[in-house]
């Protein structure tokens, strides 16, 4: 019961951060609708699960990697020329309002995924979190496989529910928005992203 308790802390922790996963989910659902506004979250989860099953299995030769200051720095800047690339593309963007269901190419759902896949792995706080959740919780409290992967579970279920729930919203309001709306909504994300993007890449310089 403790470790579903630390679990869903942890997963609260990263669902109340606004940062440029909370801008990719709902600014996709707002835009696009409920579908790809998922497709984005099921890439952020897979990147997720990807960081972890690496950091569980290589902690020792990861954790020196990851704390070296040239991963760091090259994580930093690529990271941040991404996320300024995707802002300038949303600002350049002129989004129309269609509330007739419109049909995606596989090709199209694959991008979205991508999409949410590139700005939750190219995000340092990603691997910060989970660095510090299977050295300190997993790995440092010595505790068993069960223990373990109750305590992922109870993480990554809520991670992916208050995701759902963000796209869910996103895509419900956008029925009250206007084309001026979306426009400022989109151009705001755009600037949130280069913001972070600059951020990530002053911050490690």
């Amino acid at each position: 019961m403790e470790l579903v308790l630390e679990g869903i802390l942890f997963g609260l922790l990263l669902a109340a951060s606004l940062g440029p996963i909370f801008v990719a989910l709902t600014q996709t659902s707002i835009e696009k609708g409920t579908i790809p506004g998922l497709a984005v979250g099921g890439g952020v989860w897979i990147s997720d699960i990807l960081v972890i099953s690496l950091f569980y299995k290589f902690i020792s030769l990861i954790r020196d990697t990851v704390e070296s200051y040239t991963f760091t720095l090259w994580l930093g800047l690529s990271g941040g020329i991404v996320l300024i690339a995707f802002g300038i593309s949303l600002m350049l963007k002129n989004p129309q309002l269609r509330y007739t269901k419109k049909k995606f190419s596989k090709t199209s759902y694959l991008g979205f995924l991508l999409k949410g896949f590139l700005v939750n792995t190219i995000n340092p706080f990603t691997f910060v979190f989970w660095l510090g959740v299977i050295s300190t919780y997993v790995i440092g409290r010595k505790i068993s496989g069960t223990e373990t992967l109750i305590l992922l579970a109870t993480i990554m279920s809520i991670i992916i529910i208050s995701d759902c729930g963000k796209v869910f919203l996103a895509a419900f309001l956008r029925r009250w928005l206007t084309p001026k709306h979306i426009n400022w909504v989109t151009n705001f994300s755009g600037i949130v992203l280069i913001g972070f993007g600059l951020f990530l890449a002053v911050r490690v310089i």
